[in-house]
């Protein structure tokens, strides 16, 4: 049964066209993973599907009475929210009802005869909907849910603009798993999220029996919970049975067929082309000719797809700095309340050091601390001697409005035009991205962008917050490659043991000095 038809989908933005002629269809119980390139359009194709966006052309046909579920990595949780808040605004519906069967109660008071049997027969059916449904434990399954998630213990009633990049998602994680939609679509859901919590995710996706569409670029987890891949690459959608692994199988051995053919093709075409140029003059062998000129005209060329620019990473370092790279004494990080006990730690030149633990323990606030970014309620931090530090944030700051040519720039006032677009196109991003604004990029393409400004200054300290997220495999692959051959010492903050791996000298588990646990 087909629960949603896709057909002949074609969408832009400007000049620059995502998708060409698309059509896709999805089956109940499909469990598919929805994969490529940064900035090929996944996002947007979910935006498209969930009427968040209006395609240029095409139609999207969902089947009736179909509860949708989406996680979206751009959600925006407003402030007034309380946790408790939004895993109730799962059930909404429900208490659309509830309000309704108050107000007919109210309204039975005057009623005729006629009318109040009405309302009675109403009454049951609202009745029979809620304790099917169950309404009347709803408390208990919110509780439950957040007790899952790890969110009992922030408290119900805390604000949800308070919270962490990962707590955020883990609440609206949370608010999906009560809704029990009968598709689920997931953007990037292990991007914060901490290895226990991808642990449980990908249990729950294992067991769910309904269909879902996943986004993600954490291939081991992909490949943990899909039977289905559906690739998107140059304004199309092709669909491959298997997980990861299989579908790059396959691709692989496409493109090389793809590649043979065309090279044959390209031989013939140009026999074909000196066969007609050496004859067509001569009387004898002019018709020769003109049959070679014929099958040329109606041949149908086959068009090899233009490569991706495939991101080159290369760290400057600058002198070496002095023995210790930063030491602590008594360090407590926090906000309006602590979020760690006295730490005394220490780090020395040459180090790769990764931070791992749950979300919202103080991870990002531990790096902010001891770059000066905020101030620890006590104890101090002591930075080394000649540091030339470069810190990458695990998000473009809201609200930016530059392009991404005038954010290298305001960077390296000195550089030309032509050093600005090569320093952003060795980053792996087009023509077209490069002269876009950077709020409409997507959340891979502005890593790129922030990871830009980083290799091109000189550093010998790289203090990097969540550096994989939102990554393609070809990105996340360079940049581990360029991290190994660094010659400087490394604070990252990591969830991904598969990419920090063979990388780091040492592993911090931050769960051991928090008070958040």
């Amino acid at each position: 049964m087909s629960i949603l038809n896709v057909e002949h989908l074609s969408h832009g933005f400007g000049d620059r066209a995502i998708f060409n002629d698309v059509s896709f269809r999805l089956l109940k119980g499909e469990h598919i993973g929805l994969v490529g390139a940064n900035g090929e359009g996944k996002s947007t194709f979910m935006n498209i599907i969930t009427g968040t966006l209006t395609p240029d052309e095409g139609k999207i046909e969902w089947a009736k009475n179909i509860q949708i579920g989406y996680l979206d990595q751009h959600t925006v949780l407003e402030k007034g929210m309380t946790i408790g808040d939004v895993l109730r605004g799962a059930f909404s519906d429900l208490f659309e009802l509830e309000q309704k069967m108050n107000d007919i109660c109210d309204k039975m008071g005057d009623a005729s005869e006629t009318e109040l049997e009405n309302y009675m027969e109403e009454l049951g059916t609202i009745q029979t909907t809620l304790t099917l449904r169950d309404f009347y434990v709803i408390d208990a399954k919110v509780e439950e849910v957040a007790r899952a998630l790890g969110l009992l213990d922030l408290g119900l009633d805390k604000d949800v603009t308070d919270l962490s990049g990962g707590q955020r998602t883990k609440v609206l994680l949370g608010k999906l798993l009560l809704q029990k939609p009968d598709i689920l679509l997931l953007d990037e859901p292990t991007n914060y999220l901490d290895v226990e919590h991808i642990e449980w995710l990908k249990r729950y996706l294992n067991d769910y029996e309904n269909a879902f569409i996943l986004i993600s670029h954490d291939i081991p987890f992909l490949n943990s919970v899909i039977n289905l891949i559906y690739h998107m690459d140059n304004q199309q959608l092709t669909r491959y049975v298997g997980d990861y692994d299989k579908f790059q199988e396959v691709y692989a051995m496409k493109k090389a067929q793809l590649e043979a053919a065309y090279n044959r093709q390209q031989q013939e075409i140009a026999d074909l082309k000196d066969f007609v140029a050496r004859n067509k003059a001569r009387v004898s062998t002019r018709n020769m000719a003109m049959s070679r000129q014929k099958k040329l005209d109606k041949m149908d060329i086959i068009e090899l797809a233009q490569e991706k620019p495939k991101p080159e990473f290369n760290f400057k370092t600058a002198r070496t700095p002095g023995r210790y790279i930063f030491e602590t004494t008594d360090l407590v990080i926090g906000y309006e309340e602590a979020l760690s006990s006295p730490l005394n730690l220490r780090m020395e030149r040459g180090e790769k050091l990764v931070l791992t633990g749950a979300n919202g323990i103080g991870k990002s606030t531990l790096l902010k601390s001891i770059l000066g970014l905020i101030k620890p309620l006590s104890g101090k931090v002591v930075l080394g001697d000649y540091l030339s530090i470069g810190y990458f944030e695990q998000e473009t700051p809201k609200g930016i409005e530059t392009s991404c040519l005038e954010e290298i720039w305001e960077e390296f006032p000195s550089y030309s035009q032509y050093e600005v677009r090569s320093a952003l196109a060795k980053c792996g991003l087009t023509t077209k991205h490069i002269e876009s604004k950077v709020k409409v990029l997507s959340g891979g393409e502005q890593a790129k962008v922030r990871l830009c400004k980083l290799i091109n200054r000189e550093t010998n300290i790289l203090v990097l917050d969540e550096p994989t997220n939102h990554l393609d495999a070809d990105a996340k692959t360079e940049l581990k490659r360029a991290l190994k051959e660094y010659k400087g010492s490394i604070l990252m903050v990591c969830h991904e043991p598969e990419f920090y791996e063979g990388l780091a000298t040492d592993v911090w588990d931050c769960t051991k000095w928090t008070t958040r646990i």
